[in-house]
């Protein structure tokens, strides 16, 4: 492997999507990602009804560029194998329940009499040391309790999960940045990184809103901006366009391009602080404005002039997009005969050449656990 974490090795010892992904991310990277599975596997490797190759696709969207080795963990034999790999690594993730992880001796405090510079990483629900710290803690479960499904939906519907796994990727993100975080330092230690904490943080300004004015969080129409009018989604004649106007420049150029001169000299639309106050007199009146606009042809007239417009569209659109190709977003991975289709790492690297290999069979490194001093 090349690339800026060349020569790092980490183990991993995580299921599913959270700490999978944060490894992931780092493998690509360049470093050495060591998966320790328990004997029946990492439960991903059941999840999706696809197969690719041989790889489950669920699994192999979240483990590529890694090895794996089996170990029970629960054995003394397992335990002396751990310790020997944790002497020739750098960092140790996991996304186990707080008590497993106690249990099986993945923190800092039980694995540093191998490796003093070794750093733990444990991705979990509320934390190491929490009242909930055993409760469990799906993606689900925390975007209810963080106000994330109360926050998503239209404002006269039932709160709404988030269309993808917002929580486990945070997490994992944040998993990462913890882990390298550490090894910039050069100290071992513990990173202790909660998935109820990463989304409260990803609340900010909402939070910051009632933390300090009192402002309630609240559900907007057609995924609308608290402060920001127009920044909103849009019905057009042929679908839906969303629309992110920050400034009056932005808005005159928007307005002139519409012919809506009206709305640069009536007080009530002319400013942003005056948009905000009439907002629904000026989202009604641009909704009027658009309908029997074309999409492609709106975002084509409007980006033209700077204004910031999109099509919404589908995630199969995006992936066939030609921006997704110009950023080599979608690899295509060789599975000895089988092309597996891969989304690429979002941190590009310059000068650093993109490697992706297949993601690894159940056990099919087991050698290294015999050997975990080699690079």
């Amino acid at each position: 492997m090349s690339g800026p974490l060349s020569g790092i090795r980490i183990i991993e010892i995580g299921h599913m999507l959270m700490g999978p992904y944060s490894t992931m991310l780092l493998a690509d990277l360049g470093a050495d990602v060591i998966k320790v599975e328990p004997p029946e596997g990492d439960i991903g490797r059941r999840i999706s009804p696809h197969t690719i190759g041989g790889h489950n696709a669920y699994f192999a969207s979240l483990n590529r560029n890694k090895k794996s080795i089996v170990l029970d963990l629960a054995s003394g034999e397992g335990q002396r194998k751990l310790g020997d790999l944790v002497a020739g690594s750098h960092a140790l993730l996991t996304n186990l329940r707080p008590s497993a992880i106690r249990k099986l001796g993945l923190t800092y405090g039980h694995l540093k009499r191998w490796n003093p510079k070794i750093v733990c990483v444990a991705l979990t629900g509320y934390g190491l040391d929490s009242p909930f710290a055993e409760r469990p803690a799906y993606d689900y479960v925390i975007q209810a309790l963080t106000g994330i499904m109360a926050l998503t939906g239209e404002p006269d519907g039932p709160p709404v999960k988030t269309g993808y796994s917002a929580v486990d990727n945070s997490a994992g993100i944040m998993g990462a940045l913890g882990l390298v975080a550490k090894l910039v330092e050069g100290k071992g230690g513990q990173v202790d990184i909660a998935m109820y904490d990463v989304m409260l943080s990803q609340l900010n300004y909402i939070a910051g809103a009632w933390l300090n004015a009192r402002e309630p969080a609240r559900r907007m129409d057609r995924s609308a901006h608290p402060y920001i009018v127009p920044a909103q989604i849009f019905p057009t004649c042929d679908g839906w366009i969303a629309l992110f106007i920050t400034h009056d420049d932005f808005w005159r150029r928007f307005a002139q391009e519409l012919g809506q001169g009206h709305w640069l000299t009536d007080p009530r639309f002319s400013t942003m602080d005056a948009r905000r106050a009439n907002r629904d007199l000026v989202l009604g009146e641009i909704e009027a404005a658009l309908k029997g606009e074309g999409t492609d042809d709106l975002v084509r007239r409007l980006s033209a002039l700077g204004v910031v417009a999109a099509g919404v569209e589908t995630l199969e659109q995006a992936l066939a997009s030609e921006h997704t190709a110009a950023r080599d977003m979608v690899a295509h991975v060789d599975c000895g005969g089988a092309t597996l289709r891969v989304v690429g790492n979002p941190i590009k690297v310059v000068g650093a050449k993109e490697h992706f290999a297949p993601p690894p069979l159940l056990g099919e490194h087991d050698d290294l656990a015999d050997g975990g001093h080699a690079a």
